[in-house]
């Protein structure tokens, strides 16, 4: 070797080889899986797409404002979940362009050019000379063991020395292939169902995410999608039994855009089946479809059931959720801290919202659904009984106020009898995910609420507490006792009203001695009653 040879600089590497050694690693492969699988957890544990009111509640202003710059709360439609998935669909698909045709060559050829000394160099390799038996013989033997058991063999004649060359499990291969495609295949279908057209066009400026609550016939240009105007979109809409629409939405973040259909579906009747435990058994939604370019006057008759989508031209339709879908909801409100048992009468849709109270504390209500029917274990049944009840209609709300907190609500509109004695029951709880707590209201010889609602009422009316005992007779002819007397019972009457019995007991234990407190509370327990009675009656 000269000083010229020694000297002669090393031919740099071409940048698209370095590129390709870079997407085709196995290194990368393996982190970009890593992250997706994170990122994939995260949208399984957390729930996706929800109002955003309801991850406020739930997280606090700050942690809700951190995890909507991460986009947690549509992790499969952010930037940087489709960016990371598709670079994964490049790399695999790199890794595929460089070894499909290596995998074919040890799928198709036979290695019979091997030299002598490679043969030598495998770390399974044994090596035997015989003498005695001509190359035919041993060749003609050892190609039937090799058939024997399985193996594809090919001899080629060097001239002074033969190569048999076998393999077996060629198509084993395959797999690594399929692996790889499998990994392209679901990733494209990610990059289908996360939104990235929508995301094109919006980047565009081709679209605008819509977030205030307007009809469909309401909503901008900008808003709407034209029917192949996106490759696949996942969208929904509600059809109330007899209705029909041609459109659905796509919720996108903290708003939705519409997305009109070549066609329109109607729902002409919804059945739910159940079981004798009362849990559903079968859903199925009886259809038509209108589509006039392709059905002409006769719509396409169809039933969808669960797992049993209905395709149509491109388009599976799935029932999702069931649910009242508009029912008119005529309401009367009892405001339970009012001096007034009047109550305040409202109408709405269920789906809709409602404003309710004054400006200055403003509330909304949102009307959720209404049930004909709550099949519920019977609340007198032994453990294992399998005993129902119809505890009759009853609709959800929500009452959020001004900051966006609400308190979920679930009345039952016909009063059920528990141990004896007739309620109207209505459940409420601060957090989605706590159980409900119940309010048990006493129904009177008609079935109504009215008796214990005025009584409730006159419990905050002081004018009309001091007439009842101005007007009751006084243990005593003394003014002054009477006059005492009388706020005495007015004071235990509005701590009643305020934390029922034991209000009145804690009042108690702070203001008497103990020496004289059982004395005192029971006194004050009995006057409590009576007076009660009275304004009962």
């Amino acid at each position: 070797m000269n000083d010229t040879t020694a000297c002669k600089p090393v031919r740099p590497r071409a940048l698209s080889w370095v590129w390709l050694e870079f997407l085709g690693s196995m290194n990368l492969a393996i982190t970009l899986l890593v992250v997706i699988a994170i990122a994939s957890v995260i949208g399984t544990v957390l729930q996706q797409n929800q109002p955003y009111p309801d991850y406020v509640l739930k997280f606090g202003p700050f942690w809700f404002e951190v995890f909507r710059q991460l986009g947690l709360y549509d992790v499969y439609g952010t930037g940087w979940f489709i960016g990371i998935l598709a670079f994964l669909i490049l790399s695999t698909s790199v890794c595929i362009y460089r070894q499909a045709p290596i995998l074919w060559r040890e799928m198709t050829r036979f290695r019979t050019q091997v030299r002598l000394d490679s043969l030598r160099g495998f770390h399974h390799e044994a090596e035997w000379r015989l003498p005695n038996y001509a190359v035919d013989a041993v060749q003609e033997t050892v190609g039937q063991m090799l058939r024997g058991r399985g193996y594809r063999w090919r001899v080629e004649d060097h001239g002074d020395h033969r190569v048999m060359a076998a393999s077996k499990g060629r198509f084993s291969r395959l797999g690594y292939l399929c692996t790889h495609a499998a990994v392209v295949v679901i990733g494209v279908g990610g990059l289908l169902d996360g939104n990235l057209w929508l995301k094109l066009k919006e980047w565009r400026g081709d679209l605008r995410i819509e977030t205030r609550n307007l009809a469909a016939r309401d909503l901008p240009p900008e808003s709407r999608l034209a029917p192949g105007a996106v490759p696949a979109f996942r969208g929904n809409v509600m059809l109330p039994e007899g209705t029909a629409a041609n459109f659905v939405f796509l919720r996108v973040r903290d708003g939705f855009v519409l997305q009109e259909l070549p066609f329109a579906i109607e729902l002409k009747d919804f059945q739910v089946a159940y079981y004798d435990t009362g849990q559903p058994k079968s859903f199925a939604s009886e259809v038509l479809i209108h589509d006039q370019e392709h059905l002409g006057d006769q719509p396409l008759a169809a039933t969808i059931r669960v797992n049993h989508p209905l395709v149509y031209r491109g388009y599976a339709i799935y029932q999702s959720d069931f649910g009242d879908g508009g029912s008119r909801l005529d309401l009367r409100a009892w405001p339970l801290m009012a001096s007034r048992p009047d109550p305040i009468a409202a109408q709405g849709t269920v789906g809709n919202t409602l404003k309710v109270g004054s400006q200055d504390a403003a509330l909304t209500m949102e009307l959720d659904e209404f049930r004909l029917f709550n099949l519920l274990p019977e609340p007198s049944a032994q453990p294992g009984d399998r005993k129902f009840r119809n505890f009759g209609p009853s609709f959800a709300f929500k009452l959020r106020d001004a900051t966006g907190v609400a308190h979920e609500y679930f009345n039952y509109m016909a009063p059920a009898q528990l141990e004896g004695r007739w309620f109207y029951i209505s459940g409420m709880r601060a957090q989605p995910g706590q159980p409900f707590t119940y309010l048990h209201i006493p129904a009177d010889a008609k079935n109504s609420p009215e008796r214990f609602l005025r009584f409730n009422a006159r419990l905050r009316n002081k004018e009309w507490l001091r007439s009842l005992l101005e007007r009751s007779p006084a243990p005593s002819d003394n003014p002054d006792f009477q006059r005492d007397f009388n706020q005495v019972r007015l004071n235990l009457i509005e701590l009643f009203a305020q934390g029922g019995f034991m209000a009145v007991t804690e009042r108690a234990k702070a203001v008497v001695p103990a020496e004289r407190l059982n004395d005192a509370t029971t006194l004050y327990l009995n006057i409590l009653r009576d007076t009660l009675a009275e304004v009962f009656i």
